[in-house]
């Protein structure tokens, strides 16, 4: 009913365009035909496929015969009527582009709104009016539905599930239902309703088992592959070596983030720094994975557009996009590729900072930021200052007791038990390793059995490391450089 009344009132302040931007068609469709007949308007449906038809009762003032599929020819008929008329145009947008002929109608059309208030709404599931058109123009959102709406709608397809199977019962639990509401957010009915239908369907139940599948439909349905992408693989923490003291910071805080304690401020993100290969990357898929919930990776680097304006627009799509995942992670991988102060650029990169800083400091939604980062020193200080994140966590090369631990993970990960090798020499010969270098140790020692046709043991390992130079002896200076500035300004992770 509200937003009937919103409409209802943005139509009464005569505006002559008016755009909705959505999926659900019949329900704007719907709340326009109710408006009609409330009052007393002549309500008329154009689409490519059906040309300009009339939908509301009264006198037919779309002469027959007529062919006005072509947005030109049903735009000069609307502009041709003297008596008033609302018109609903569904996917003009295609034709906002390369058809000024189309732009030109629709601007007489409204130049001329006090002699003839005819109202156009424009419907399609994306649109962006030319800039001589938006002055003419509103934008009406449709109300996506609350969480008592989303109960409503999984109570009503589980009624329908057990009436088509003999009245048994759907199997869930309070905690997993409360899951399933937080995580619908940010859909229309339609695309709430269809992806209870997944969860439910299949086996009669709504598991935990079936968020992952709901949350990957839903990041589908919202579309930003490219820039965006939605990680299945959330690591365990169990995969991860060390990270002790960050694993006990995330614990502290997980349920102020998932919402049971509610008197808490929800936390913000966090900053990991780190020699590149020291497990960065596995670490932010543990967050996800260790309080369950869904992970979106951000690739600074493809937000970059050639055209004024549009890194920008790419940059608040993508934010937008996490908030109606919310709650979710955010992963912003390698971020200072994106974010580093920069005057090569035309200001680009000053502009992306500015819109994130906004997002950060306004946003309400429950998205945690994990952002990544070789080199911190390329990034504004604005950025990194507490406040916009809660903390800056240094991932440095691991001691001896974690490198036996990464050896183990690794050897265990290929089908190998680690209690047949000797750890502790291992963690000697591989010192000032990264992960990422231990596993490719483990790899290595692996081909050269294959092709030797014998079996993995401690020295075939230790040899593979003896033969690599890791990044701490390559690139020695810059990384003591690193950590000498992390050891007084970060907490160890």
């Amino acid at each position: 009913m509200q937003d009937l009344k919103d409409l209802q009132l943005l139509l009464d302040s005569r505006v002559p365009l008016v755009v909705i931007e959505t999926h659900e068609e019949k329900k704007a469709l719907d709340m326009l035909q109710r408006l009609a007949r409330q009052r007393a308007h002549d309500l008329y449906r154009w689409s490519l496929t059906d040309g300009l038809s009339q939908m509301s009762f009264g006198p037919q003032l779309v002469p027959k015969g007529a062919d006005h599929t072509e947005p030109e020819a049903a735009l000069e008929q609307i502009k041709a009527q003297q008596s008033p008329g609302l018109f609903a145009l569904c996917d003009l947008h295609p034709f906002l582009e390369d058809r000024p002929r189309v732009v030109r109608l629709l601007k007489d059309i409204a130049l001329n709104h006090l002699a003839v208030p005819h109202t156009l709404v424009l419907i399609s599931h994306q649109l962006r009016l030319p800039s001589e058109l938006s002055r003419y123009a509103a934008t009406y959102p449709l109300q996506l539905p609350n969480d008592e709406r989303i109960m409503e709608i999984i109570r009503e397809e589980a009624k329908t599930w057990s009436e088509r199977n003999g009245r048994a019962r759907i199997k869930t639990d309070n905690i997993t239902l409360r899951k399933l509401v937080s995580n619908l957010q940010g859909l229309s009915v339609s695309d709430v309703r269809r992806l209870v239908r997944i969860a439910i369907w299949e086996d009669g139940a709504i598991t935990d088992a079936d968020l992952p599948a709901v949350n990957k439909a839903k990041f589908e349905l919202l579309d930003m592959e490219g820039v965006m992408s939605f990680e299945q693989d959330t690591q365990s923490f169990a995969n991860v070596g060390g990270l002790s003291n960050l694993r006990r910071w995330l614990n502290a805080r997980r349920d102020a983030f998932i919402g049971t304690d509610s008197s808490l401020d929800h936390p913000k993100g966090i900053m990991l720094l780190g020699v590149q290969g020291s497990g960065k990357s596995l670490a932010a898929k543990a967050v996800a994975g260790l309080w369950g919930q869904a992970l979106l990776r951000l690739d600074v680097g493809a937000l970059y557009n050639k055209y004024h304006g549009e890194t920008e627009r790419n940059l608040r799509q993508a934010l937008a996009l996490a908030d109606a995942m919310a709650p979710c992670v955010l992963w912003l991988d390698e971020i200072e590729k994106g974010m580093s102060q920069s005057d090569n650029d035309g200001g680009t990169s000053q502009r992306l900072l500015g819109a994130f800083l906004t997002w950060l400091s306004e946003r309400q939604s429950r998205v945690f930021i994990v952002a990544t980062a070789n080199d911190i020193t390329r990034l504004p200080p604005e950025l990194i200052r507490k406040g916009r994140l809660d903390e800056i966590f240094f991932v440095d090369l691991p001691d001896a007791d974690v490198r036996a631990d990464i050896f183990a993970i690794h050897l265990r990960k290929r089908g190998h038990d680690p209690a047949r090798f000797d750890l502790a020499i291992l963690a000697e010969a591989s010192d000032g390793f990264a992960g990422a270098e231990i596993e490719q140790a483990v790899v290595s020692a692996l081909y050269r059995v294959s092709a030797d046709q014998c079996v993995l043991d401690t020295d075939q390992i230790r040899q593979a490391i003896i033969e690599t130079n890791p990044l701490s002896v390559v690139m020695s200076e810059k990384i003591q450089q690193l950590r000498h500035w992390a050891g007084e300004r970060t907490v160890p992770a």
